[in-house]
């Protein structure tokens, strides 16, 4: 007899369970599919997707090999399917060079407003990498603590605000994090009960990790630590083999272009790697060299693809020499901060989440389960705290909250455990779990769609965030869409000025309208009459596209009467503005 049939009830809540994953991963997939539609494209979707497109039609890697190719290339297959204009004229290759960006301009010009319609198809094809995440974090948090964790750490992942945001666009960080968590999960299994289907299982997962993003690279030194600590009583063999399925998957994503090359034979750009100690005279110019030749390290056959460690180098010479300004509460400066990610973890994390984490951290009235033993406890905390403390030790620049996502399923998955920790305790403590997680689901809910601009409320919300963090934390040109709809609702709104911070012409979407004039840094000028869009970037003094730092800070002076999502500021100065740092008889915000 079954199991199955010997205990229906198990039957019945298995496939009740099953449902209700089921549920909450196609409302998760609904949820990403309508922002993926929303949302204008941000300011690095264009160089991406076009990325793609250059691996499929021309069989080469170079574009944006600063991250690994597979989510592009997974969002280029149904725009290649659909068909698309194709520019491939400023495609230039150099040691130093990142033509992807000029690449994803022309790719816009040549397709027009179609463009909104092919990112919104790659963007729906990377949702399912959210959908692995949440499954994940069901699966590991069930494992570990039991069913209501799993579904806690799946209803935390599925409405997550970093989650919504970046899942559905096409950069890697969701996509990072979700094979991220899935690879250590598969990893976590074999530790437990070590046989071959599972080997295969986890080599698979760390191959596609690592073609995800390159801050996953530290996967292939950490797997055999933890087997070193769990006294190598799995099979040697089969953790090779683990390993080196993993390299296997890694190489074929780059269809072993360039694998095995010679050390020496490289060029490379970044201090660390060319050697060359002699300071630059113009900071742009791309000083070319290798630390590694003529020595014996040299003559070394590297097992990667060429392109990967290329990228490498060229986001180590940006971690050494990066141009662009960083931001934080409020100081623009030339260099980031070492606790930048910890602030972040402060204002865009929802607050019910950081209860919940407390309530995870408080003494338990049972014993938890961690697997096997601790080297398994270990998949679970070493990989995001590892990952967190490197991100922090890059502190040339600071904008990108967004690089800590991959941290989050793993902690999810841990803080699940308040699901089952105070079942035989206080029943408070059981209410203060369901309360926390109700209010971080709402809190997130708030702002959706516009989940790239979450901020909790000790931060003032959605529209206090840009006075903490900007660019991809709040403004990363995705609400160009919801402006057109203003604009094109509101016709008495002339004359209208633009500036926008993002790597789309508003023009193509019939947003033609001429920017405002810039002012100096310190804001000395009054705008003339009439109605301006302002996005938040811009309003706080960073620089872009030809505006010098401080340009439209003097917009601070006014309040605005509208807004387009939570990153465009709308403004409207009357003629009898007389330069106070008021604008008498404002229409009220919108």
């Amino acid at each position: 007899m079954s199991t199955a049939a010997a205990n229906p009830a198990n039957a019945n809540n298995g496939r009740r369970t099953g449902w209700l994953v089921a549920a909450a991963l196609s409302l998760h997939a609904c949820m990403l599919a309508f922002e993926a539609w929303h949302l204008s494209p941000t300011c690095l979707e264009a160089a991406h997707l076009a990325s793609g497109l250059s691996h499929w039609k021309l069989g080469r890697y170079e574009l944006y090999c600063v991250n690994p190719p597979l989510v592009r290339m997974v969002a280029a297959v149904p725009v290649s399917l659909v068909g698309c204009r194709l520019n491939w004229g400023s495609y230039e290759t150099g040691p130093g060079t990142r033509p992807e960006y000029p690449v994803g301009r022309d790719f816009v010009a040549v397709n027009g407003v179609h463009t909104l319609d092919l990112i919104t198809l790659a963007r729906w094809a990377c949702i399912p990498f959210s959908l692995i995440g949440g499954y994940t974090c069901f699966r590991w948090a069930r494992d570990l603590y039991g069913v209501p964790s799993g579904f806690s750490a799946l209803l935390i992942w599925c409405t997550f605000p970093e989650v919504l945001a970046h899942g559905a666009l096409i950069t890697p960080d969701a996509a990072a994090s979700s094979l991220g968590v899935a690879a250590a999960y598969g990893y976590w299994r074999w530790l437990r009960s070590p046989n071959w289907p599972r080997v295969f299982i986890a080599g698979l997962l760390l191959g596609l990790t690592e073609l995800s993003k390159t801050s996953w690279l530290f996967l292939f030194g950490l797997w055999p630590m933890i087997w070193v600590v769990s006294r190598g009583r799995r099979p040697v063999i089969q953790l090779v083999s683990i390993l080196a399925l993993g390299l296997y998957v890694l190489n074929l994503g780059y269809g072993f272009t360039g694998t095995f090359q010679q050390l020496a034979k490289y060029r490379f750009v970044s201090a660390t790697l060319n050697g060359i100690t002699t300071p630059k005279v113009n900071p742009s110019h791309h000083e070319v060299g290798n630390r590694f030749a003529g020595s014996w390290l040299g003559a070394v056959r590297v097992p990667l693809p060429k392109d990967y460690v290329i990228g490498l180098d060229l986001q180590k010479r940006d971690f050494e020499n990066y141009q662009d300004p960083s931001y934080l509460r409020g100081e623009i400066r030339d260099r980031g901060w070492w606790y930048y990610y910890l602030y972040g973890l402060g204002v865009k994390v929802p607050l019910g989440i950081w209860l919940i984490a407390m309530l995870a951290g408080l003494p338990s009235p049972r014993r938890g389960t961690w697997g096997p033993d601790m080297a398994s406890g270990l998949v679970l905390l070493a990989p995001p705290l590892i990952l967190f403390a490197l991100v922090s030790s890059q502190t040339r620049f600071s904008i990108h909250f967004r690089y800590v996502l991959p941290v989050f399923p793993f902690a999810f998955v841990w803080m699940s455990q308040v699901a089952t920790k105070f079942q035989t305790g206080p029943r408070f403590a059981r209410r203060m779990a369901v309360a926390a997680l109700a209010w971080s689901i709402l809190s997130s809910l708030w702002v959706f769609p516009h989940s790239l601009s979450y901020f909790n409320e000790l931060a003032g919300g959605a529209f206090g965030g840009n006075a903490h963090m900007l660019v991809s934390s709040v403004d990363w040109g995705q609400d160009l869409s919801d402006l057109h709809r203003w604009v094109r609702s509101h016709t008495e709104a002339r004359p209208l000025w633009i500036a926008y911070y993002g790597g789309f012409d508003p023009s193509l979407v019939g947003l033609d309208f001429p920017p405002p004039p810039a002012c100096d840094r310190n804001g000395g000028c009054l705008p003339k009459p009439g109605w301006y869009a302002v996005s938040v970037n811009l309003l706080r003094g960073l620089p872009h596209d030809g505006y010098p730092q401080g340009a439209f800070r003097h917009f601070l002076r006014f309040k605005p009467v509208a807004t387009a999502g939570y990153s465009i500021y709308i403004y409207y100065i009357p003629p009898e503005t007389d330069g106070t740092d008021t604008v008498p008889d404002n229409p009220p915000p919108q």
